[in-house]
């Protein structure tokens, strides 16, 4: 999904109409994956959404069945108690009190029975309700993180946050009620039907006339239904898209006096989604009407055939009662299928959107017949890889490079040169179009991921941490590590002393990105946490950037120890950081212009000398 900006809507005199809104809201935000889908009913889909449920069919499926068999069979005999309470226990001519408190006793059973049943079908239909949501939950959010980073970057954060969380969540009436009330209601559907053409077939097939009637014209809405709620996911996914990316920015919004802009344009958004919402719910309630007709129609049909049938003596008044009672059942089932329906093209909206993410693969993955990569010695060999980020416009071009084991590469170059490129595909985050990318002599394409990225550390400039203790953002390097292993690497950035500062050292909680923590600070503790995990290559993007320079001169030194034996990467612009590194590597546009040591680029009149003379002049 790509973030689209374009030019933003005029505004006119007097203020901007909704009209206006709306367009500024489809220039501004367009985003590829949330097209609409339109597409016919997908059964496929519908049996895979229903196969969750699988493992839990033999499990508790059978207690269900029986709970909800039960509470339909007592549902279903007290119409016709009803009627022989009104036909025998209530004749004029021989009545029968102890028949009628014998009905009595037996329908207030009846709903007794009817009640725990219904009690304990709900509370297990809850059980594998949630189970479902949990599998499915876990098995997006398992795939998601196997996802390369191409994926990440076409979408913005907010989309992919709103399918782990508000489609899946949509979900959950239709698997915890849904299903069981959409088998209740057919088992009752049928039983009512075989009841009342038992009682009397004629007027039973005169009262259900009407139910193919209802059928036609509901039938011309389902397609429209279907993509009004399509719509709706769409609009939805767009504003918690536009709310994440807006909360990231708050500063730079903040910094240029752009709350009033940004809240226009969420406004615009918001105002969007509720059109989206009512005009799909209205299609919704479309379905009581006409659901109340038909039933209204019904009914004048069950009393005025029913009138005549007992006027000639082939129905009696007990026997009308009970007809209209199941009548009246037969319609409720209808009403709540159609609801159900409605609920069912929700859930297939949402999970269209879920399975199209579950179906995306990997751009980088474990090839076939990959192999675990040994202990990492470090020899790393670029050879004429070219590798474009888009079709068509190459990041690298013909790459060359040898480091050996243990050598300390500095890459340098104007930004957009390749540098952050030439670290990602070494960790394999993404894949080169052509040449080769060997680690000790083996393509990295042949080994398998896991064991290639566990013995890679790296830092970024930008860096996380996560909400948690400083402890356990240290550990998150190596999960197995010690309390005393935690400390040691700590001292050996100089994270330790402001560490200790804090109001629970190493026990203090930090909030989502370390918000209470300086910028030098969180790099310390990025710092820790891969030297924690004792990688064989080590990569610092930018990861002194925003350190003081007193804090910079103590991890100069920690460099020196904990660099030694490692093969490591280094972009930086500073000079203090690069000017030791082993080997200088120069990129302009995607290319090695100059290779060698501090030494020997000052000395030629070159990219690097150039760079180095504009950094003093701004000093």
């Amino acid at each position: 999904m790509k973030l689209e900006t374009t030019k933003q809507a005029g505004t006119a005199a007097g203020g901007k109409i909704e009209a206006e809104q709306d367009h500024a809201v489809e220039e501004r935000f367009v985003y590829k994956d949330d097209d609409q889908i339109d597409k016919a009913f997908d059964w496929k889909q519908f049996t895979r959404l229903f196969g969750y449920m699988k493992p839990y069919a033999k499990q508790m499926l059978p207690l269900v069945a029986a709970l909800m068999v039960l509470g339909t069979i007592t549902k279903l005999t007290v119409p016709f108690l009803t009627s022989m309470a009104i036909d025998k226990a209530l004749n004029p001519d021989h009545p029968s009190l102890k028949l009628l408190y014998s009905l009595t006793a037996i329908v207030i059973v009846l709903y007794i029975v009817q009640w725990i049943a219904g009690i304990y079908r709900i509370k297990y239909t809850n059980i594998i309700g949630q189970r479902v949501i949990y599998d499915l939950r876990s098995d997006l959010f398992r795939h998601i993180q196997k996802l390369s980073f191409n994926f990440f970057d076409k979408r913005p954060a907010g989309s992919v946050l709103v399918r782990v969380t508000n489609d899946i969540n949509s979900l959950q009436d239709l698997f915890t009620n849904g299903v069981v009330n959409l088998m209740i209601d057919c088992v009752q559907l049928v039983g009512i039907t075989v009841i009342l053409l038992l009682i009397n077939w004629k007027l039973g097939l005169a009262v259900m006339f009407t139910v193919p009637v209802m059928f036609l014209i509901s039938t011309k809405l389902r397609q429209k239904i279907r993509i009004a709620w399509q719509e709706v996911r769409m609009k939805n996914s767009r504003i918690n898209s536009h709310l994440n990316e807006s909360i990231q920015g708050i500063r730079v919004t903040q910094a240029y006096t752009q709350e009033e802009e940004n809240m226009q344009y969420f406004d615009a958004m918001n105002m969007d989604s509720r059109k989206s919402w009512n005009k799909a719910s209205a299609m919704n309630q479309a379905f009581g009407p006409i659901i109340e007709v038909t039933g209204g129609l019904g009914t004048m049909i069950l009393f005025w055939y029913g009138a005549y049938l007992i006027q000639s003596g082939e129905l009696t008044v007990g026997y009308l009662v009970a007809f209209s009672t199941y009548v009246s059942n037969f319609w409720d089932p209808i009403n709540r299928l159609g609801q159900m329906y409605n609920q069912l093209l929700v859930a297939m909206a949402s999970s269209e959107r879920i399975f199209e993410y579950l179906d995306e693969q990997p751009a980088v993955q474990d090839r076939e017949g990959a192999t675990p990569i040994p202990k990492i010695a470090g020899d790393i060999r670029f050879d004429k890889v070219v590798f474009e980020y888009e079709p068509g416009r190459a990041a690298l071009k013909g790459i060359d490079l040898n480091v050996q084991a243990g050598q300390s590469i500095a890459l340098v170059g104007h930004t957009g040169s390749g540098k952050s490129t030439i670290i990602n595909l070494i960790g394999r985050f993404y894949d080169i179009k052509s040449g080769s990318l060997t680690i000790d002599g083996r393509d990295i394409r042949g080994v398998t991921l896991q064991s290639l990225r566990e013995q890679i550390g790296i830092v970024l400039q930008d860096t996380f941490i996560f909400s948690g203790t400083i402890r356990d953002n240290i550990r998150f390097g190596r999960l197995d590590a010690t309390d005393a292993e935690i400390e040691e690497v700590a001292k050996a950035v100089d994270a330790h002393e402001f560490i200790m500062k804090l109001p629970r050292g190493y026990e203090t909680e930090v909030e989502e990105r370390g918000s209470a923590l300086s910028m030098g600070q969180r790099q310390l503790l990025s710092f820790a946490r891969a030297l924690l995990a004792d990688p064989r290559i080590l990569i610092l993007d930018e990861a002194t950037a925003s350190i003081d320079t007193e804090t910079e001169i103590k991890i100069q030194e920690a460099l020196k120890i904990l660099l030694k034996g490692r093969t490591s990467f280094i972009v930086a612009h500073r000079l203090s950081t690069i000017r030791h590194a082993d080997k200088i590597v120069v990129l302009d546009h995607g290319e090695i212009k100059e290779v060698g040591n501090h030494g020997e680029l000052t000395a030629q009149d070159g990219i690097y000398n150039g760079l180095i003379e504009a950094q003093f002049r701004f000093l």
